[in-house]
């Protein structure tokens, strides 16, 4: 379709709707346009508000992944009353230890002794073979997903009001139309009350004429109806009061988007549909890179020192017990230790097998959502032509119902034809410009769906003014 075809169903689009809302004497409350709503509504909803939390939190949780390689210093001090009263050997500790170095005898002592242990240590993972990067880069594309999230659900809110919006506008103008409607069959009703006084056409003619009145305003009522749900809809989304809700269609004219904006195919880099899932690829890829590096060697620097009193001397005499509330002893440790679980390897293969197998759902998904949404925008551009076909011929068709209304009027006035000819002539008329409106809905709609694919919607939205 030639650009030039675009200006041609812009002008007939145009004209129809001054000719729509000439029509219409409804009140405007609002005066807002496309973009209007979706800035209110990326500023309202508790959704995407939730949705900056989590990326605020993400980003807590990079410093947090740095902070975990931080050093740990450790400060105790332990005073004591027990007794000393042991044997030589080998054990494992569980919970209370008893002394080793000391106060063994050949019969048991159960004196009570003070003592008096202060230690200060420190442990620093050295070197970790790049486990300190993998962690961080595992928490940065947290973040990404949690922005591309937030991104995808901003972009689905705008989609949604551009929904509203145009069917908002459609209803704006239906309205006009069953006004119309409503004006058509008053004159029709005056026309057959005039010549029922007469005598000229029968006393039916009138009570069926004034059911076809009675029709069009209950038409009129569920447009209202329907209006009224959809401005509800805005309300929910954007936050904006209902009596601020609404679209101006007074002397308004609305530029169709150029269709050089509206590419064929998605755009990876610019399209919220897409990113989402490119970043949760990187998630579980950094997933992997944090599994390889968690189960390799560490080299850990650790350094302590100690103070230690106790009441009990060298030569093991028991003294006052408050000799052993102070220090007597210091002593300083620097050790260099390697760390290794032999296990490490079935672990790593397992947990790598795992985030290998995530990281290719997650690419599956990748490019189920690339051919959903060249699917859409396919069928989005199918819809286009359809429309744009049906607009050119429309308005031909609309012309052609008017001319024939208002000669089947003048007939029923000449008594040439019946009621029903003239009820049909109107009827053609009103399913013609109902047509027209829901057409040009469908253009709207079917260009909202194409540039929501194709990742120009932002663009979509600021040009209709």
């Amino acid at each position: 379709m030639g650009f030039s075809n675009y200006r041609i169903s812009g002008l007939l689009i145009i004209l129809a709707l001054l000719l729509l809302s000439v029509s219409s004497s409804r009140a405007q409350t609002g005066n807002h346009s496309l973009a209007d709503y979706v800035d209110a509504a990326t500023h309202h909803l508790p959704l995407l508000l939730q949705r900056q939390a989590l990326v605020n939190s993400a980003k807590a949780g990079v410093i947090d992944a740095r902070h975990t390689f931080l050093p740990t210093l450790n400060a105790l001090d332990e005073l004591n009353v027990a007794s000393a009263n042991s044997l030589p050997g080998a054990y494992e500790s569980y919970g209370i230890i008893p002394s080793v170095s000391s106060s063994v005898s050949g019969t048991n002592n159960y004196q009570a002794a003070t003592g008096n242990i202060a230690i200060l240590y420190s442990e620093y993972e050295l070197i970790n073979f790049g486990l300190r990067k993998a962690t961080v880069l595992n928490a940065q594309s947290v973040v990404g997903v949690q922005q591309a999230d937030l991104d995808m659900q901003v972009y689905l809110v705008k989609a949604q009001i551009g929904k509203l919006y145009f069917n908002l506008l459609k209803t704006e103008y239906q309205l006009g139309v069953e006004q119309q409607n409503i004006l058509r069959y008053a004159v029709i009703d005056t026309v057959i009350n005039a010549l029922t006084v007469s005598g000229l056409r029968p006393g039916a003619d009138s009570s069926f004429a004034k059911a076809e009145l009675s029709k069009a305003r209950v038409a009129y009522n569920q447009q209202l109806g329907t209006l009224g749900k959809l401005t509800q809809q805005l309300v929910w989304l954007t936050g904006i009061p209902a009596n601020e809700v609404g679209i101006d269609t007074t002397g308004r004219q609305y530029t169709l988007p150029d269709p050089a904006l509206l590419s064929n195919t998605t755009d990876a880099l610019s399209n919220p549909l897409i990113g989402y899932y490119q970043k949760q690829k990187q998630y579980y890829q950094s997933s992997e890179n944090l599994v390889s590096k968690s189960y390799l060697p560490k080299i850990l620097l650790s350094g302590g020192a100690w103070g230690r009193g106790s009441s009990i001397d060298y030569n093991e005499q028991y003294k006052n017990l408050a000799t052993g509330v102070g220090f007597q002893r210091f002593n300083y440790m620097v050790g260099l230790t390697f760390a290794y679980d032999l296990f490490d390897p079935v672990h790593r293969r397992d947990k790598f097998a795992v985030a290998r197998f995530q990281t290719q759902g997650s690419d599956y998904d990748l490019q189920q959502q690339e051919l959903t949404l060249n699917s859409d925008a396919a069928q989005a551009m199918e819809a286009i032509k359809e429309a744009e076909s049906n607009l050119r011929e429309i308005p031909i068709q609309m012309q052609a119902a008017s001319d024939a209304y208002n000669q089947k009027i003048a007939q029923y006035k000449a008594g040439l034809i019946n009621l029903v000819d003239l009820t049909e002539a109107s009827y053609v008329l009103y399913t013609a410009q109902i047509s027209y409106v829901e057409t040009l809905n469908s253009w709207f709609l079917a260009n909202l769906d194409k540039a929501t694919a194709t990742g120009s919607l932002d663009q979509f939205i600021q040009r209709i003014k």
